[in-house]
């Protein structure tokens, strides 16, 4: 069984940020899997290799690097984290598969809220949506995507942590202050602008049932 949990929120990003690697330095073989959901408050992240000139203008925003793959992002109150901490050598799950499978599940429950065009986007890790001209077509090659959930991990003595965060009924003006995740001018949406009423609760504990669900279907190495 994969353990899900909630932490207090608003949750301050380093505290968790540290909690991730001392659970994952201390893990043994039988060391269960968990997931952390959490609603953090206001803060942009680096990832290991991101530019800072893709911070255009972070105003009060405090502006953390952090260790996870990926570019720039924001987080803040309405959005919904889920931090899987997975063995993936015991899951028998190579990095590429295990994203795979995090962008599917987000795509997967998006369709089941209503949203027909969830997406991936080729070289741009995350899921999106159709918004404008392809938004009416349900063609995802219609017209512009907006990215509605972005996705970086870190994988330390072959276990995983970080994750997915998925915009829910959000505040989305700070994306305005950066390239989110290193592309110019890329549009960002969440569950409310696409006319999806949910709950930051209600949408953390569905997906965090649903990963649970596929990653203990996983092939067991």
């Amino acid at each position: 069984m994969i353990a899900v949990k909630w932490l207090p929120r608003p949750a301050p990003y380093p505290e968790v940020w540290q909690a991730m690697q001392d659970y994952t330095e201390g893990r043994g073989p039988d060391t269960p899997d968990e997931i952390w959901l959490v609603e953090h408050a206001a803060v942009y992240t680096l990832g290991q290799a991101g530019k800072p000139e893709h911070i255009l203008n972070s105003g009060a925003i405090p502006v953390l690097r952090s260790n996870r793959g990926g570019q720039v992002t924001y987080h803040g109150p309405g959005q919904v984290v889920a931090y899987c901490l997975v063995d993936l050598r015991r899951a028998g799950m190579y990095v590429k598969e295990y994203v795979a499978l995090l962008e599917d599940v987000v795509i997967e429950l998006l369709r089941d809220l209503g949203l027909a065009g969830a997406c991936r986007k080729p070289g741009a890790p995350g899921v999106y949506v159709p918004v404008g001209k392809a938004a009416y077509s349900g063609e995802a090659d219609a017209g512009e995507l907006a990215k509605i959930a972005a996705l970086g991990i870190k994988v330390r003595n072959g276990c995983a942590y970080h994750g997915i965060a998925l915009n829910v009924d959000m505040d989305l003006s700070p994306f305005l202050g950066i390239n989110p995740c290193g592309y110019e001018g890329l549009r960002t949406t969440d569950l409310a602008e696409q006319g999806v009423a949910a709950t930051v609760q209600e949408v953390g504990e569905e997906l965090a049932r649903r990963l649970a669900e596929q990653l203990q279907r996983a092939p067991q190495g």
